[in-house]
């Protein structure tokens, strides 16, 4: 299938991390778990999410050489599922012109670093029964995460940025501070 269902819309929307995968044209794959109130579901064939700052920023420098994308879902409660979204991705910063229109989806978080759009290409799901039932007991993204950034001014953050998230850790760069980062 190439778009979302309502019910897999109404899937995602209950889970509380989901999982994305990216890859240069070479070296190392990467698969970062995602929390917090940092995705949306645009429609049925685009799905835009909000990467926080982090200790690095695989991402950014994987969809900035090859846009593909693939987010994953699995259920933690009683009925077993896993979804995966494959699609082509772009990557926007704090100093795009849509940034504005894209990081307002979002409630305000310290350290939002890029958004990435998601175009939709294939929708695939399969049981999950080998996954365990699982309960969230906090939310360490709100009392750990946003909080260590929110302590930080602008000037301390781009610093951050520059040390740990301009390049990958293959050596690309990100593009977080600018296409000559």
């Amino acid at each position: 299938m190439d778009r979302l269902t309502p019910s897999r819309v109404e899937f995602i929307q209950a889970q509380p991390m989901f999982f994305v995968a990216t890859a240069g044209a070479s070296g190392r794959v990467n698969v970062s778990p995602k929390g917090m109130d940092t995705l949306r579901v645009v429609d049925d064939r685009r799905i835009v999410w909000l990467n926080l700052t982090g200790s690095g920023n695989e991402t950014a420098a994987h969809v900035t050489e090859n846009r593909r994308m693939t987010l994953m879902w699995m259920s933690i409660g009683p009925e077993p599922l896993i979804l995966r979204v494959y699609g082509t991705a772009s990557v926007l910063h704090p100093r795009d012109p849509r940034w504005g229109d894209e990081v307002d989806r979002f409630p305000q978080l310290a350290g939002s670093r890029q958004v990435f759009d998601l175009e939709i290409e294939l929708v695939t799901s399969s049981c999950g029964s080998g996954v365990p039932e699982m309960t969230v007991v906090a939310d360490r993204g709100a009392t750990e995460l946003e909080p260590f950034y929110a302590a930080m001014s602008d000037d301390e953050i781009h610093d951050y940025w520059q040390r740990k998230n301009s390049t990958s850790l293959d050596g690309r760069p990100t593009g977080l501070n600018g296409p000559s980062a």
